[in-house]
């Protein structure tokens, strides 16, 4: 992928892609119900909205995560992306200089949805950062390291979304 040897400087990027035999308005239902995709995920373990509008441009929800190495944390991100049934994106802390940038595209194919997750880390600082401070010789292998948990999770994550849309189906 192209992320080997990336520093966090660079904006590293991991993606994931699967098709869903559902069409995509379906499909989306289940990408933007953050509360019912945490039970999926293997690292995000709860979602809750902070804003009363749920999905859409400008809203927040804070995501409470876990994970063995780096234990549990809480975020606040807030929805930059929300075009029913095209495309769902996320900025995690701050919008305009987001520690990760998180993103679902949906589009038809083959008679259902090509489903991509997508994750940009950087360029504001996360807690990646400070592992990386500690350890500045070894940055490109934590970044390398956390893209392809990241990748795994996204992996395991689009399967249990595939599987619980299409028994909807």
């Amino acid at each position: 992928m192209e992320w080997t040897g990336a520093r966090y400087a660079d904006c590293p990027t991991a993606e994931v892609t699967t098709w869903i035999a559902a069409p995509p308005d379906e499909v989306w239902t289940a990408v933007v119900d953050l509360p019912g995709m945490a039970a999926s995920s293997p690292e995000l373990q709860s979602v809750e909205w902070l804003d009363a509008c749920g999905p859409a441009v400008g809203s927040r929800f804070v995501g409470h995560s876990r994970h063995d190495a780096l234990g549990e944390w809480s975020v606040i991100s807030h929805v930059v992306t929300c075009e029913r049934p095209r495309e769902f994106a996320w900025a995690v802390h701050d919008p305009q200089h987001p520690a990760a940038t998180w993103r679902f595209t949906l589009e038809p194919a083959d008679g259902g949805t090509r489903l991509t997750e997508w994750v940009r880390l950087g360029p504001g600082r996360s807690g990646l950062s400070h592992a990386i401070e500690r350890m500045p010789d070894k940055e490109q292998k934590i970044v390398f390291v956390r893209l392809r948990e990241f990748e795994r999770n996204m992996t395991a994550t689009l399967a249990a979304l595939k599987e619980r849309v299409e028994a909807g189906s």
